[in-house]
């Protein structure tokens, strides 16, 4: 798979709510010494 375009990378996350994955985001990707910034896009399954 091949990311073109504005964003370098797409990671799919699964967590319980939104609270466990603000939780996932912000201390374990955005303290990542090269990470600048994130966008978090969530998709629900119906």
């Amino acid at each position: 798979m091949f990311v073109y375009g504005v964003y370098d990378l797409i990671a799919k996350i699964e967590a319980e709510d939104t609270d466990s994955l603000k939780k996932i985001v912000t201390e374990n990707l955005r303290v990542l010494e090269k990470v600048r910034s994130t966008m978090t896009m969530i998709c629900v399954d119906q």
